[in-house]
């Protein structure tokens, strides 16, 4: 049971439970001779029963003002599924509709109004919500970045958790500055000095990209590696933004190249599994999730913390049913002996 107790010395009072067996009848008969009474075992058997009553109460209240609880214990668990981190980019222009600032120069073409004021930011909070809401099983870990990491959770499958974590990102507005080596620095600290027991993928959700320096790469590149992490970028592409799929034929990998497309060629180097998506919208932003959904699904085992249980309530309890026992005892005593 792992039982502790908050205020151990309170419990050196308990000799005090042995008080009613030191109690005396104060009412005295006068008998001519006491043999000529009957021996009461039902009476002295009832008398016993109600002094060890009385003793367990005291002991009751005393162990209840110990502070006994269960002390917080870790739970091997087996189960299917991975170990998630959703790395959310929280930078301004998350904040943005996909197709803002997109003008219509086609007469053939129409764009719905509703999706030309789709926030990018609110779209992947409700795909994400979803997407962990339909993996009970996984173990998720969160971290948002804009110019500094924040991390947000850390690994549970406890759902309302992870659910009130992907919505806190929809505090206040991001920054303008994204530096997402540090995200990605932050995201596989979740993994250091842990055991592989499973799939483990941080998954990125981004709307941009970023030049990172030689030295910063083969760190990023030595450490995702090292902790056996796969990487998932679900690209949310602007307006005018290029895509990672489409990079001009002429271009030299690293200088003509803009930041997204460097990105993309940096995480195709590591030698870790990569997949890379395009999303222009929530729908392909779905269809990118579920595909993610479909890939990570092996065995995995971990360790669930049971938190401290106070046992205090269950110890008063047993004192006040005891004490009304004692009570209507009492009570229909001086009942009979009236």
């Amino acid at each position: 049971m792992n039982l502790e107790f908050s205020y151990p010395l309170v419990l050196l009072l308990l000799p005090l439970a042995l008080l009613p067996f030191f109690r005396t009848d104060r009412q005295v008969l006068a008998y001519g001779w006491l043999k000529l009474l009957p021996r009461d075992f039902v009476g002295s058997l009832i008398g016993a029963a109600l002094k060890l009553i009385a003793a367990c109460t005291i002991a009751a209240l005393i162990v209840g003002l110990s502070g006994i609880h269960r002390s917080e214990v870790a739970i091997e668990r087996v189960g299917r599924g991975a170990h998630i981190v959703i790395l959310l980019d929280r930078s301004r222009s998350m904040d943005e509709a996909f197709n803002q600032g997109r003008v219509n120069h086609d007469p053939s073409k129409v764009f719905n109004e509703a999706q030309q004021r789709e926030i990018k930011g609110k779209a992947a909070r409700k795909i994400l919500a979803d997407f962990a809401a339909k993996r009970p099983r996984d173990m998720f870990g969160m971290v948002g970045f804009s110019a500094y990491p924040m991390h947000i959770l850390d690994f549970t499958q406890k759902q309302e958790v992870i659910q009130a974590a992907i919505r806190a990102g929809d505090v206040g507005r991001g920054l303008s500055e994204t530096d997402i080596a540090r995200g990605l620095f932050a995201s596989i600290s979740y993994f250091d000095n842990q055991p592989y027991t499973g799939s483990r993928i941080i998954l990125l959700v981004s709307d941009g990209g970023a030049r990172i320096d030689l030295a910063t790469r083969e760190k990023i590149a030595k450490l995702m590696k090292q902790n056996r992490v796969g990487l998932y970028w679900i690209y949310l592409r602007s307006v005018n933004s290029p895509g990672l799929f489409d990079q001009p034929s002429d271009a030299i990998v690293g200088i003509d190249s803009s930041p997204e497309i460097a990105l993309h060629d940096f995480f195709k180097s590591i030698k870790t599994p990569y997949q890379a998506y395009e999303a222009e919208n929530s729908g392909a932003l779905l269809s990118a999730v579920q595909d993610v959904n479909r890939l990570e699904n092996l065995p995995i085992s971990f360790n669930e913390i049971i938190p401290r249980h106070d046992l205090s309530w269950a110890c008063y309890l047993l004192a006040a049913l005891l004490l009304i026992l004692l009570l209507a005892t009492r009570m229909f005593e001086v009942k009979a002996w009236r």
